[in-house]
């Protein structure tokens, strides 16, 4: 994974080195210039150069000569979606990510990430898999493998492809094995912090024990769970619609073989011949924003379903959010089995 620092070059620097920089970097050709303490100061590209040249500007000249100083730019704390969308839209492949004082602190990538979501993620990873055993016996059930790699990662690289960055995971049952796999995440360009229930708490329990979000939305997801759904529209609609959670769900058609009356006190007001009714299921996603979070009780048992219930009884904003894709809750031996086969034909 390349390192956003191959795309900052000191102020100072020549042309020359500026275009060693950029033949480096490929097809993703912009590098931002800073000063020595990464304050951004302007891009360079390499259409920037050759024009440079075109005009007699040595290559032995500063690259200070060339800089444009109006870079687009994205200024974490205050990130604006729409404005995301439309940097995507309009092409900018390359954006710096900057503080308030205008330090370089990243670099999105839309060659590689979809968007970048201001979306902390707490992902549920503490359940036993009693109904996948004796495969969990040994390996808590977010290691196991789907392909060439296990669940979680399939859901960690998922999130991250949204540019998403800080991860928390709540661990119990073996789950040293899952620190052990992904560290803090570094090498996987995220930031993993672990909540460690002492005991099981449900499937929002463990959320209570952190008090260090960074950002105001968050992202709860169970971690056997495989999908390909498109968080940004997932967010969008969230913010769209003003909602306090929003909940993912499965279509689930029941079809009915007969006639069904519509009837009040036994007269026939109505009938559908064979009709099909569609419900929708739970599929364990959840978008929440972090005020909501104080209604969770600290060190209980608590469910999703419980905030939801909680929420409904106060009048809070919930909204269904239907999942256009792939969606599948590996629960059981005849899940797995779906899995394995599935990942070699759907798209993440």
């Amino acid at each position: 994974m390349r390192n956003y620092r191959n795309h900052l070059i000191l102020s100072g620097t020549s042309i020359k080195e500026a275009l060693v920089q950029l033949t480096k970097l490929g097809s993703d050709i912009i590098l931002f210039v800073v000063d020595e303490n990464d304050t951004l100061l302007g891009s360079i590209t390499d259409g920037d150069v050759r024009r440079g040249l075109i005009k007699g500007i040595s290559i032995e000249e500063k690259v200070d000569y060339l800089v444009r100083d109006t870079p687009k730019y994205i200024e974490k704390g205050d990130i604006d979606i729409k404005k995301i969308i439309d940097y995507r839209e309009k092409n900018f492949k390359i954006i710096p990510i900057i503080n308030s004082k205008k330090k370089v602190l990243n670099v999105i990538n839309f060659t590689i990430n979809k968007s970048f979501l201001p979306v902390d993620v707490v992902i549920m990873a503490g359940g036993r898999g009693i109904r996948l055993s004796p495969l969990t016996d040994s390996i808590p059930k977010p290691l196991l493998k789907i392909g060439n790699k296990p669940i979680l990662e399939h859901i960690i690289e998922r999130i991250s492809l949204f540019g998403i960055k800080n991860i928390f995971i709540s661990i119990n049952y073996l789950g040293e094995q899952i620190k052990e796999y992904f560290n803090n995440g570094s090498d996987r360009n995220v930031d993993i912090k672990y909540i460690e229930e002492d005991e099981p708490m449900g499937t929002l329990g463990a959320v209570s024990k952190i008090n260090d979000f960074e950002h105001n939305y968050i992202l709860i997801t169970n971690s056997d769970l495989l999908s390909n759904i498109n968080y940004e529209d997932f967010f969008v609609d969230f913010i769209e619609k003003n909602a306090d959670m929003s909940v993912v769900t499965i279509p689930y058609n029941v079809n009915v073989p007969y006639a069904v009356l519509e009837t009040n006190n036994n007269q026939v007001l109505n009938f559908k011949e064979k009709p099909t009714y569609t419900y929708y299921s739970n599929a364990g996603i959840y978008l929440v924003k972090k005020s909501i979070l104080s209604s969770i009780p600290e060190n209980t048992f608590y469910n999703a379903t419980d905030l939801m219930e909680q929420l409904l009884k106060s009048s809070h904003n919930i909204i269904s959010f239907p999942l256009i894709g792939y969606w599948l809750d590996i629960g059981n031996p005849d899940d797995y089995k779906k899995a394995e086969n599935d990942i070699k034909m759907i798209k993440f």
